[in-house]
């Protein structure tokens, strides 16, 4: 399993009114991750010819975040099942290393040509997971 890490400042357009980081921004935020860890990965040829689309997504919030405050994003894949991947990220507090928000989201691996799902080859399997 490879760990692909992140890391992020809250700022005041993050915050919600009261005053704390809105739930929808850490939604973001792992939608965020998700594709930054995969263009680290993928080579821009397949980067080109496949995308990925979120079929369900599942989130625990479990602390709060504030303006300043530095977080530690964390994604992994959890399992890859034909045509769909299953990512976790975690969001930490990177001073206290307190777990702030845990997902688990449902992928869909697309071809930009057909826009219909496609198998996810073995050469996709090596590069993220």
């Amino acid at each position: 399993m490879q760990i692909f890490e992140f890391i992020i400042r809250v700022t005041e357009d993050d915050l919600d009114q009261l005053n704390h980081v809105n739930n929808v921004r850490y939604v973001q935020w792992v939608q965020d991750i998700a594709g930054k860890h995969w263009i680290s990965k993928a080579p821009q040829s397949i980067c080109d010819n496949y995308y990925w689309v979120m079929l369900s997504h599942h989130i625990k919030y479990k602390g709060q975040a504030i303006i300043g405050d530095e977080l530690l994003l964390k994604t992994y894949i959890k399992k890859l099942d034909g045509l769909t991947c299953t990512r976790i990220v975690e969001i930490y507090n990177s001073r206290t290393n307190k777990l702030l928000t845990s997902s688990e989201t449902l992928w869909c691996f697309i071809s930009t040509h057909t826009k219909k799902p496609v198998r996810i080859t073995e050469e996709i399997r090596d590069l993220i997971n």
